[in-house]
C-alpha cells in the first residue's frame, strides 16, 4: 500500500486529471472530487485506479465529508477553474466577476479550510493560479484579480500552516477543455500565433503543467513557491 494519499479537487479534466494520473503513476492513492456526475462516471471507466467523489469545492460540508471518508491526506491539490472574468475593464460585468471569485478564489479557500483538519503534518497544499496574475495582458484585469487572489494565499499560508507546505503553479496557455468555448479552427489559429511568440515556441499540454503541480506537491523542500509553467508568456506580449 502506498504511504501517500492525494486528493485532487477539480480533477476530472484538464490539468487536474493529468495531475491525478501522474500522482497515481508515482504510487499514490489518488482521490478526485468534482461536481459533475457525468464526468465522474466517465472517470470511473477511463481511470478505475482513481477514486471519485461528488462534491462542490465551494461547499465546505461536501468537501469536509469527502476528507472524512478519505482520512489522512498527504497531498491536497486544488485545480478548480472558471471561464468567466475576461474582458475590457470598461465593459466588465461585475456580477460575472463576483461569480468568478465565488467559483475559484472562494472555492480554493473553502476547500483548504475543509480539508485542513485531515492534512498530514508533513503534507502539502498546491493551488493552481494562472500567469494572468503576474503578466500585463490587456483584457485580463478581472481574471488577473481572481488568480492573483489565489496566488496571494501561497506565501502567508506557507508560514502559517508550517510544516504543511503550500505552493502554487501558474500556467499560461494550455491546450485543455478550458478553451472549448472557442471554435476549433479559431482556437488552433490563436494557438499557432501565440506559439510563434512564446519563448518556448509551443503551447503547453495538461501533462506539462501537471508535472509542475506534482513537483510542488511532492518535493519536501518546496514551500511558499509559485512555479511559473507558462512557456515564457509573462516575458512577451501576445495579441
Amino acid at each position: 500500500m502506498s504511504p501517500h494519499t492525494a486528493l485532487v479537487v477539480g480533477g476530472t479534466s484538464g490539468i487536474g486529471l493529468a495531475t491525478a494520473r501522474q500522482l497515481n503513476a508515482a504510487g499514490a492513492r489518488v482521490h478526485v472530487a468534482a461536481r459533475g456526475k457525468e464526468r465522474l462516471d466517465r472517470l470511473a471507466v477511463s481511470d478505475p485506479a482513481l477514486t471519485g467523489h461528488r462534491a462542490d469545492g465551494a461547499d465546505h460540508g461536501q468537501i469536509a465529508a469527502v476528507a472524512e471518508v478519505i482520512g489522512r491526506i498527504d497531498w491536497l491539490v486544488i485545480t478548480l477553474a472558471g471561464s468567466e472574468g475576461a474582458g475590457p475593464v470598461a465593459e466588465l460585468d461585475l456580477a460575472m466577476l463576483r461569480r468568478a471569485f465565488d467559483a475559484k478564489f472562494w472555492g480554493y479557500l473553502t476547500t483548504i479550510q475543509a480539508v485542513l483538519p485531515h492534512l498530514a503534518p508533513a503534507g502539502s497544499i498546491t493551488v493552481l493560479g494562472a500567469i494572468t496574475a503576474q503578466a500585463g495582458m490587456a483584457g485580463t484585469a478581472g481574471i488577473a484579480a481572481v488568480n492573483g487572489a489565489v496566488e496571494a494565499l501561497v506565501r502567508p499560508l506557507a508560514v502559517e500552516l508550517a510544516p504543511v507546505r503550500v505552493n502554487g503553479v501558474s500556467p499560461g496557455f494550455v491546450d485543455t477543455p478550458w478553451w472549448s468555448g472557442l471554435p476549433d479552427d479559431v482556437r488552433r489559429a490563436y494557438f499557432e500565433q501565440a506559439a510563434q511568440v512564446l519563448p518556448a515556441r509551443r503551447i503547453a499540454t495538461a501533462e506539462d503543467v501537471a508535472a509542475a503541480v506534482v513537483l510542488a506537491a511532492t518535493n519536501p523542500n518546496l514551500t511558499g513557491t509559485i512555479i511559473q509553467s507558462d512557456g515564457g508568456l509573462r516575458l512577451v506580449s501576445v495579441g
